[in-house]
C-alpha cells in the first residue's frame, strides 16, 4: 500500500468517525481566531476559550487592541501561560495589521507569517478555516498520528506539512487536521493509545505495536 493510498483511507475513516470537523477555538471573526490561536501555544483550547470572552469584550475591534496596552492584555490572558510574550505579540500583531495590511487579516501563509508571533501552524489554521484554502495544521496530534500512520517520517512541523500536502486531497486537508486533533485526544494519545478502538487499525502499520 502506498502512502497516498493509506492517506485516502485515513481521510474516509476519519470522516466517518468525526463528521463534524471544526476548530475547537471559539471566535467570531478572523482577528479573533488569529489571537485565540496565538494564545493556544502551550495551552489547552479549553483554557483559551475561558479567557477570550473577557479579552474580546474589552478589545472588541482591531483599533481597540491597538489603542490598548500590553500590560492590560497581560492581565486578561495571564492564565494562558507565557502571557508576557503572548501579550507583546498580540499587541504588535494588531499594530502591524493596522499599519501594513489596512486592518485586514491576510489570506496567505506567506503574508500571515510576517505578523509577530504567527508561525506556519497559525497561518495554516487561518487560511483553512477563514478563507477555505488548502491547509495543513501540523500540531502535535497531526505530527504524532501521521507518523504512526506512515504518512510522514519526521517530527519537524514544516517537513510534516510538506509530506502531508503530497498525499492529501487539497480540499480535505484542513478538515483532516481538525479530525486528527479529535482522534488524538480520544483514541491515539501520546501515551495509552487505544488501537482496538481506532477507526484506522486495519491499515495503520503501527496498530497494536
Amino acid at each position: 500500500m502506498t502512502r497516498q493510498e493509506r492517506a485516502l483511507l485515513s481521510v474516509e475513516a476519519l470522516k466517518k468517525a468525526y463528521p463534524g470537523a471544526v476548530c475547537s477555538l471559539i471566535y467570531r471573526d478572523p482577528l479573533q481566531l488569529l489571537i485565540a490561536t496565538r494564545l493556544s501555544a502551550q495551552c489547552t483550547d479549553a483554557r483559551v476559550n475561558l479567557v477570550t470572552p473577557a479579552l474580546f469584550e474589552r478589545f472588541p475591534t482591531l483599533d481597540a487592541f491597538c489603542e490598548g496596552t500590553v500590560e492590560e492584555i497581560e492581565t486578561l490572558i495571564h492564565s494562558c501561560g507565557l502571557y508576557k510574550t503572548k501579550a507583546r505579540d498580540i499587541h504588535a500583531m494588531c499594530l502591524k495589521l493596522k499599519n501594513d495590511f489596512d486592518g485586514i487579516v491576510p489570506d496567505s501563509i506567506e503574508e500571515l507569517v510576517k505578523l509577530p508571533g504567527v508561525g506556519r501552524k497559525t497561518a495554516n489554521l487561518v487560511v483553512g478555516d477563514i478563507y477555505g484554502k488548502p491547509a495543513v495544521v501540523a500540531d502535535t496530534h497531526c505530527i504524532r498520528i501521521s507518523n504512526r500512520l506512515g504518512l510522514t517520517d519526521s517530527k519537524d512541523p514544516l517537513k510534516v506539512e510538506r509530506q502531508l500536502r503530497e498525499v492529501l486531497p487539497p480540499e480535505e486537508s484542513s478538515d483532516y487536521c481538525h479530525r486528527l486533533v479529535l482522534h488524538g485526544r480520544a483514541v491515539c494519545m501520546a501515551r495509552g493509545y487505544r488501537c482496538e478502538e481506532c477507526c484506522m487499525k486495519d491499515f495503520c502499520p503501527t496498530a497494536g505495536k
